[in-house]
């Protein structure tokens, strides 16, 4: 595999594929068993991560390494702070080459703000600004969309053409096929460790790059649509939320409603506010017709109602609990006697919970954690449908997971609603809810904008909407 000065080569393959471990390599976190590594033609060999750095090679992984407590200056300049006569640190300098390095990047952020002030999209912003501080020549980017919003993303790829512009060589690994046909000038397939083919972006169709990614035809991305609906399950009158609301809301058996949205539109605080997880100011909540009252989690699981959170691994799922006491935790009175588990009446729920959504996991004892990110997502919805509820909110469903296992998420979401549930759906990905849902809600500050049945409505119709530059529709 080559990289270009002045290119962006994306890298994509399903998880496992060997994407982060190349960048690892890359990066000089791990050493190669075999092969060779040129930068400028010249061979390279990395015992650790500044080896790499002072080859020119900066990285930005999917997790930060800022620190919140120091500046946005402090944070670029970390690993080589500037100093002046006998050490003392030159604090003027470091802001002034800081606010440089960020208005290379189309950023006024201030050098002296605090990184723990910011949002993910600037803090990204800063996590470039360090790597290029360090006159890197290849940028490595992990998934950098994954925690953005769709305004975010957009301003991040206007920082990756203006570093193309400048000779940068940019390797961009990413999930969102979209995306990477957006802004990729050549795409590298990966597909169980080994490299399945290198295209340029006009000699490959998305469905191009699914096949070469599984190994596979991969026939329906999303299922059919609900021809017919049942009565209303979940129905939102009048409800206020800190900024959010008034908003009203009806999802039907058999239904799947999406609600779309700008970051800082009020979409996940409403659906937090539905299930218990933020406060509720005002307004009523009905199932199945029955005004319920819900200001805990705990109470709206009691409703029939479950939530599948944006984070599943940090309000979701135990991650160094086994799969087997995850799937088990919502129901523990099943497999239970005086207080004290039941190991054979726990291991036969998970794994008949297992067979149901398709985990797929050497056995159920294994550690949550070490599940890839598809099969942990089975694993929140599994979890819940042991307690068969009538109402699945889901945020993110499908974040930070590759395109097959979107497809398995997708085709029980569905199968799931066609079992009589009702499903509210928060995502960031357009093409997603278009393709998921029965209708979409559009929210900007707050308030529902317009309701489109999905079918005719277009990613256009949605982005104006959430940006407040059409009319309220309904559906």
């Amino acid at each position: 595999m080559s990289v270009e000065p002045g290119e962006v080569h994306a890298v994509l393959g399903e998880n496992g594929a060997g994407k982060t471990t190349l960048l690892m390599i890359l990066s000089g976190v791990y050493a190669p068993d075999s092969g060779r590594v040129l930068v400028r033609g010249e061979e390279v060999s990395f015992a650790r991560a500044q080896d790499a750095q002072a080859a020119g090679i900066g990285t930005v992984f999917q997790e930060f390494s800022l620190v919140g407590r120091l500046t946005v200056a402090e944070n670029v300049f970390a690993s080589h702070l500037p100093t002046r006569w006998l050490g003392v640190l030159d604090r003027r300098r470091m802001a002034r080459e800081a606010r440089e390095l960020l208005r290379t990047l189309g950023s006024e952020l201030r050098p002296d703000r605090s990184v723990a002030s910011l949002d993910v999209g600037e803090r990204q912003l800063v996590e470039i600004a360090k790597a290029l501080s360090l006159r890197a020549s290849v940028l490595l980017l992990d998934e950098p969309t994954s925690a953005l919003s769709a305004e975010e993303a957009a301003t991040l790829f206007e920082v990756l053409r203006r570093l193309r512009e400048q000779g940068i060589a940019i390797v961009f690994v990413s999930h969102r096929l979209a995306e990477v046909f957006e802004i990729a000038d050549r795409i590298t397939v990966l597909r169980d460790g080994r490299l399945v083919d290198t295209r340029r972006r006009d000699e490959i169709t998305p469905d191009d790059a699914v096949r070469l990614m599984v190994g596979r035809e991969l026939s329906v991305l999303y299922p059919g649509r609900t021809e017919e609906t049942g009565p209303a399950r979940l129905e939102v009158r009048g409800l206020r939320s800190g900024p959010v609301g008034p908003v009203d809301l009806v999802v039907h058996a058999g239904e799947i409603v999406g609600v779309a949205g700008l970051r800082g539109s009020g979409r996940s605080r409403l659906v937090r506010a539905i299930v218990g997880a933020e406060r509720r100011d005002a307004g009523e909540i009905l199932v199945d017709g029955s005004a319920v009252r819900i200001d805990r989690p705990w109470q709206a699981v009691g409703r029939g109602i479950a939530f599948v959170p944006a984070g599943r691994m940090e309000e979701a799922l135990f991650p160094r609990m086994s799969l087997a006491r995850n799937l088990v935790s919502t129901c523990l009175g099943l497999v239970t006697r005086l207080g004290i588990v039941r190991a054979a009446a726990e291991r036969r729920l998970a794994e008949r919970l297992v067979r149901r959504l398709g985990v797929r996991a050497r056995d159920v004892e294994q550690l949550v954690q070490t599940l890839s990110g598809g099969n942990q997502q089975k694993a929140v919805l599994a979890k819940w449908l042991a307690l068969e509820p009538r109402v699945l909110v889901v945020d993110e469903p499908t974040q930070g997971i590759d395109v097959g296992a979107k497809a398995e998420i997708h085709a029980i979401l569905r199968e799931l609603a066609e079992g009589g549930l009702a499903v509210l759906m928060i995502s960031s990905e357009l093409p997603e809810l278009l393709g998921m849902c029965d209708r979409v809600l559009v929210m900007a500050n707050g308030r529902v904008r317009g309701a489109l049945r999905a079918e005719e409505a277009t990613e256009e119709q949605v982005l104006a909407l959430a940006a407040g530059t059409a009319g309220e529709e309904a559906a």
